[in-house]
């Protein structure tokens, strides 16, 4: 793509509406006033009610995390999108936040779509997002209208904004309609901005811009098209470096692939967010040395976000209800975030995302099981009710004899019930929802490497919500994040060997508390 030279941009201080604003809080608080909270998370993010998706914004800022998402603060469905908002000093107990944008202008009347934040070389968070219109002024039915806008925050706690316009127009010759989810990092003394793009030839594609100041950019070209011609978007974009535990560095390009068609296991799911490890230098194209990869193997996982505290590169996912009966939109709110992962790169050259370290402040007591022995085809109770917990376990690969063994979360006593399970004729782990009484059903499998079959054991750390199951695997080689609607009734916890023995070297069940938005 060539010869667009995006406009100067035209700068004002809008301050944020305070009627839309006012309005999406009576909105969310309509539908928290009645929601029901059998699925609603203790542990994960969540709106307080209404529809929410993508996280937006992510950052360490001034001694707090600020973790923004989409809402639609109207209806428990995608609709107008809104900024939410939600702060923590530890990452474990939040509080919540005024929402921080409503679609009050122009470029954005039918909704304020996902962005960043990036802090400049004078330390002032600044955000970046995608201004969204319908090309028609109604509906859907004639495609998108989008634009790259600018927002300031008013002060250190990120409670208020003032909106500076549009930085980036959009050149609708040269897009079909989909323009969306700006990246800002800086390189050297040049700061960047990807994000996603569907071409004219309707491909998914990432373009790269630069800026000396923040706010002039200039095109520079395509960073990234993907090979596979039924992408058609790239949505939700990430890029970023990260070093081994060498001193190596590589550059890992995320996106959330719209139109790949499901292949085996791979992308089973309506889109697939994943990514590729590689290189990139100023001035080039990004070189994948990988092929794509699933951040998430689970029925629920997309749009995710990362960010770097200094430290940590850290990411959050949305887990999204794509494929109905969609169970939670009938009680007054729909969807919530991943717990927060921190990326690193491994021994293995592949990516490993863990449950950060903060998360286990959330434990409030403990039980060790010890070491579990199952003869062929027994089940045993761990937990008789277990709404909030987190187990970690370690299984015995070369003393089991199982085709396939592990624990049956959210058992109740209609027979429901969503296993997460070692499957060991196909070398997977694998989330099951074929007994569930609610919701979609179905299967997920994350691969094992012939390494870590041929270590001998197997650990998997397992967290349980009111209706939301997260598995990780060796650490975070692999995770599932997936829906489980749970019965009425205790929510037992049981332990299972199918045709042959389980042996457990060990098992740790946690309670967790409340993060403090319920």
């Amino acid at each position: 793509m060539t010869g667009f030279t995006p406009d100067a941009p035209v700068l004002h201080e809008i301050k944020n509406h305070d009627e839309e604003l006012a309005k999406a809080e009576a909105g969310v608080a309509d539908f928290a006033a009645k929601r029901n909270n059998r699925w609603y998370p203790k542990f994960h993010i969540a709106s307080n009610g209404g529809w929410i998706n993508d996280p937006n914004g992510l950052c360490y800022y001034k001694g707090r995390w600020h973790v923004f998402y989409q809402l639609h603060p109207y209806g428990t469905q995608w609709g107008p999108m809104h900024w939410g908002h939600v702060s923590s000093t530890d990452m474990v107990n939040w509080k919540r936040e005024p929402i921080m944008f409503a679609p009050s202008l122009e470029e954005e009347k039918d909704g304020v779509f996902s962005g960043s934040a990036v802090i400049g070389d004078d330390g002032k968070l600044r955000f970046y997002y995608t201004g969204h219109r319908w090309a028609n002024g109604k509906d859907n039915t004639g495609g998108d209208w989008q634009v790259q806008m600018l927002a300031e925050p008013d002060n250190d706690e990120l409670t208020s904004a003032t909106k500076r316009g549009m930085v980036i127009d959009c050149p609708t010759d040269k897009v079909n309609h989909h323009y969306r989810d700006p990246k800002v990092w800086k390189t050297g003394d040049k700061w960047y901005m990807t994000f996603g793009v569907s071409s004219a030839e309707k491909r998914g594609q990432m373009w790269l811009f630069s800026s000396d100041d923040m706010v002039k950019w200039t095109y520079e070209q395509v960073l990234f098209e993907h090979p596979d011609p039924d992408v058609f978007m790239l949505e939700c974009p990430d890029f970023f470096p990260i070093k081994d535990v060498e001193g190596n560095e590589k550059w890992v390009i995320g996106f959330s692939a719209m139109g790949a068609q499901p292949s085996g296991f791979m992308n089973r799911n309506v889109n697939n967010a994943g990514y590729m490890i590689g290189t990139w230098t100023p001035g080039e194209q990004f070189k994948p040395e990988t092929e794509f990869r699933l951040w998430d193997c689970g029925h629920n996982y997309y749009a995710p976000q990362s960010f770097n505290d200094g430290k940590r590169q850290i990411v959050y996912g949305w887990m999204s209800p794509f494929v109905a009966p969609i169970c939670m939109e009938d009680d007054g709110w729909c969807g919530n975030l991943t717990l927060p992962r921190e990326i690193t790169l491994g021994a293995d050259g592949d990516l490993h995302t863990a449950p950060v370290a903060e998360m286990e402040g959330l434990r409030e007591d403990s039980f060790d099981h010890g070491s579990i022995s199952l003869a062929i085809n027994e089940e045993r109770i761990i937990s008789d009710d277990a709404e909030a917990v987190e187990i970690e376990m370690t299984i015995d690969l070369n003393a089991s004899t199982a085709e396939r063994a592990g624990l049956k979360i959210h058992a109740t006593e209609d027979g429901a019930y969503t296993y997460v399970a070692y499957d060991d004729q196909i070398g997977r782990v694998v989330v099951d929802r074929q007994a569930n009484a609610r919701g979609d059903r179905g299967y997920r499998a994350a691969p094992l490497s012939d390494a870590e079959l041929a270590s001998g054991e197997l650990k998997l750390r397992v967290f349980v919500d009111r209706g939301c199951v997260e598995v990780y695997v060796n650490d975070g080689r692999q995770v599932l994040s997936s829906y489980s609607y749970a019965s009425e009734g205790p929510r037992a916890i049981k332990l299972e060997s199918e045709s042959g023995t389980l042996e457990v070297k060990s098992l740790m069940l946690h309670r967790l508390k409340s993060i403090g938005l319920e």
